[in-house]
């Protein structure tokens, strides 16, 4: 067990669920978007039997929400392809958003009626667990009533963007750790013109691990869920599922900063 469920008179959690979670490396957004998929559709017809988190991060990608977002391009299409950078349409809520290293990404294939949580209370809980582990690093975010995610002022530091296919939850949040924010300056993030991001790095001005990060969010996933999570090596859980290894990604090395966090990862 990570961590401690918490305790609430009114706890919708009798007890604690068994949880997946599943840590890689840096890798491709479309990579980990096609594991999504294969996930999504064996916890569906059952053949997943709990509910899964995927914790990593992403080369450089602009990824398109439902509502759209080339339109807040602020530079010509071809100045983000000449760096090599893809743009890609992504089923999630919300707008144009970028990922690259150093910005914690988790992924959560949940079934919202076996955990009883409408879709507002799970992104709320996604926000939760975004400010507790700012919190961790003295970082004091909050939710603006306005715009989903979690803010420093006026400044932008988390996202959350999910879809809901049979009832069952995909893609997830984003926390800016200590990434280049410079591509974000090519875009309006989420459509929001004005708008600065930050990072912890930047809150803090101070190095910080992704490692660390990763384990203290594995912490606050049980907290904020009231569940208890189990480290999977990602080859046992896609080949007890999907029965093939067509969804794995390549076993690219952690960052210089992180250490395992599973078998096999």
């Amino acid at each position: 067990m990570i961590g401690m469920p918490p305790k609430e008179e009114n706890n919708p959690f009798p007890e604690k669920r068994p949880w997946k979670a599943v840590a890689l490396p840096v890798t491709p957004y479309e990579t980990v978007l096609n594991l999504q998929h294969r996930l999504l559709a064996r916890r569906i017809d059952g053949s997943l039997s709990t509910d899964t988190v995927i914790l990593c991060e992403h080369p450089p990608v602009f990824t398109l929400g439902r509502r759209g977002g080339r339109e807040n391009l602020k530079v010509p299409f071809g100045f983000i392809k000449k760096r090599g950078i893809p743009l890609i349409q992504a089923e999630r809520g919300g707008n144009i958003t970028y990922h690259g290293p150093g910005q914690l990404v988790a992924y959560f294939i949940v079934d919202l009626g076996r955990m009883r949580l409408s879709i507002p209370a799970f992104v709320e809980r996604l926000e939760t667990i975004m400010i507790r582990l700012s919190a961790r690093w003295g970082v004091a975010a909050h939710r603006r009533p306005e715009n989903r995610g979690i803010w420093v002022g006026s400044r932008k530091l988390g996202s959350v963007g999910i879809a809901v296919r049979r009832n069952v939850t995909f893609h997830g949040l984003a926390l800016n750790v200590k990434p280049d924010l410079t591509p974000f300056s090519w875009i309006a993030p989420c459509g929001l013109h004005n708008v600065r991001m930050t990072s912890l790095a930047r809150e803090t001005g101070k190095a910080i691990g992704m490692h660390r990060i990763r384990t203290a969010a594995l912490n606050q996933i049980e907290t904020a869920f009231g569940v208890s999570l189990t480290l999977e090596d990602l080859h046992t859980l896609c080949t007890t599922t999907a029965h093939d290894t067509t969804i794995l990604p390549s076993k690219a090395p952690l960052d210089t900063d992180t250490a395992p966090l599973g078998p096999g990862i």
